[in-house]
Order: structure tokens, then C-alpha cells, then sequence
């Protein structure tokens, strides 16, 4: 068994298909807590809201933790890693701006997981904001403000 991430094995039989909702993690590289304030989170979400005005997606549901993120998408645009690579790199310029530095704010590739048609994606949403609570940031998701979703 390989003891070596190799983010080119996610890759490996990954289908993109329009119209299927995808739920999708990123993590910021070397697992850097970057995102403790709105301020600093606002980059990446900004980026999901360009993705949606673009067509490329349909943002159902999305929470921003410190070293990562998960968004629930419905894809519209059919290559998935287009997508992403495009929120990524729009992302990443605000941030080093804002932090004045250079380099990477992601790790390369993404985690994504197709929702099976019968799933109830508003409990998949829940759990998806329910995610500073399990990790102890806030007693309440009320308490967080670096989550939304449509159903609101």
C-alpha cells in the first residue's frame, strides 16, 4: 500500500456529468488555516458566486472552515476540474493579495463525490453546515457566519 498521497489517483475514472449535484471538498495547502475571518474567506466565497454567475454551476450549499471547504454544487458546465481549477486560481489571487504573499492557497486537486439520485440533498446540506458544530468552533451553526445555502 502506497504510504504517498498522489492526488493524480482522485482523478482516476472521474466522470463530469451536467445537470448531476456534486458535493466537493478543497483544502488549502499544508493545511493552513487561512480562512479565521469573513475578511479572509470572502475570496473563496466570492469565487463560488463568479461560478454561479458564470453558468458554470448551481450553488446549492457551501461552508468555509479554517483549513478547507465544502461546497454542494449542481453542475452545469461539463468538465467539473475546469470548474474548480478556475475558482481556485480566482480565489487565490484575491488571497495573496490580501495577505500580501505569493504561492499556492490550495493543495492541487480536490475531493468530489457525485450525490446518488435518491439522496435528499437537503439533509446532505445540513450535514454540510452542521460542520463547525462537530468541530467545535461554535456551539450553534447560527454562531458561524461562513456557510449559506438556498434553501434560506
Amino acid at each position: 500500500m502506497p504510504t504517498r498521497y498522489e492526488s493524480k489517483k482522485l482523478r482516476k475514472g472521474r466522470y463530469s456529468e451536467t445537470g448531476r449535484q456534486y458535493l466537493i471538498t478543497l483544502v488549502t495547502a499544508n493545511r493552513e488555516r487561512l480562512f479565521t475571518s469573513w475578511r479572509l474567506a470572502y475570496p473563496a466565497i466570492d469565487a463560488f458566486k463568479r461560478a454561479q454567475q458564470d453558468a458554470d454551476v448551481e450553488s446549492l450549499c457551501w461552508v468555509v472552515m479554517p483549513d478547507h471547504l465544502h461546497w454542494l454544487i449542481e453542475l452545469k458546465h461539463p468538465r467539473l476540474a475546469h470548474v474548480l481549477g478556475r475558482m481556485k486560481s480566482r480565489s487565490t489571487v484575491v488571497m495573496n493579495r490580501l495577505l500580501n504573499r505569493t504561492g499556492p492557497i490550495w493543495q492541487k486537486g480536490f475531493h468530489d463525490r457525485v450525490l446518488r439520485r435518491e439522496e435528499d440533498v437537503k439533509n446532505v446540506a445540513r450535514y454540510i453546515v452542521a460542520n463547525p458544530v462537530r468541530a467545535g468552533l461554535v456551539e450553534k451553526i447560527d454562531d458561524y457566519p461562513m456557510w449559506d445555502a438556498v434553501w434560506l
